[in-house]
């Protein structure tokens, strides 16, 4: 430890072809992506979280800031920048392609709107949705609908998820006036959200559920 309170080396090492200085910076994303440091984070908390000095955790932010993936606010705090939204953008349509088929297969089975919803900061988002392709009528669902995480189905199966939860839950008109919704916990892993379903008419939850549990499975399996 050094004089200024550093844990471990303070130089852009690299153990064989691992980058100890890249791990520090994306560990560094990684903090600043949690929900509960959405309002930002004092330079001394993340310092103390990955393990590094102050001034070695200044140096990361400052390459970060500088290729606008984290932003200072007035107060000192940093929080994410806005060039992590091209990534997100860029990343949308793999999301997409990996869930479609999961979810068109579950529509179809469940005769009812099938989603994938993924945490955005505070917030629960619709990210794919797929409508069965034999009922007549069914929910109007879109994708990019967001919700509070406490309300509906899918929010609250991220909730479950995050407490170490499993099965599915429900909801009734939470969202939407006649809507019920079912949805299960993606796996724990490196994406946090929910694959659900939403219908107009109430749905068997003995046989819908165990369908949208094993549903939430292929989907974070093919995500990871």
């Amino acid at each position: 430890m050094g004089a200024d309170g550093a844990v471990g080396p303070e130089r852009d090492e690299t153990r064989g072809s691992f980058s100890l200085t890249l791990d520090r910076g994306l560990r560094l994303l990684d903090l600043l992506a949690r929900p509960e440091n959405a309002a930002g984070v004092t330079v001394t908390a993340l310092a103390a979280s990955l393990g590094m000095s102050r001034t070695a955790a200044y140096r990361l932010l400052g390459t970060l800031e500088s290729h606008g993936y984290v932003g200072r606010l007035p107060d000192g705090r940093v929080r994410l920048g806005y060039a992590v939204s091209r990534l997100a953008a860029a990343v949308a349509p793999l999301v997409r392609a990996a869930a479609t088929p999961v979810l068109r297969r579950l529509a179809d089975e469940v005769g009812a709107t099938a989603h994938l919803t993924l945490v955005d900061g505070d917030a629960a988002l619709a990210v794919v949705v797929v409508e069965p392709t034999w009922t007549d009528v069914h929910v109007a669902y879109r994708a990019g609908t967001r919700h509070a995480l406490d309300r509906g189905a899918a929010g609250r199966a991220i909730v479950r998820g995050r407490e170490g939860g499993k099965g599915w839950v429900s909801s009734r008109s939470e969202l939407q006036p006649g809507a019920y919704g079912v949805a299960a916990p993606l796996p724990a892993g490196e994406v946090e959200g929910s694959v659900g379903v939403v219908a107009l008419t109430d749905l068997d939850e003995e046989r819908v559920g165990p369908a949208v549990v094993a549903a939430a499975g292929e989907v974070g399996d093919a995500l990871a």
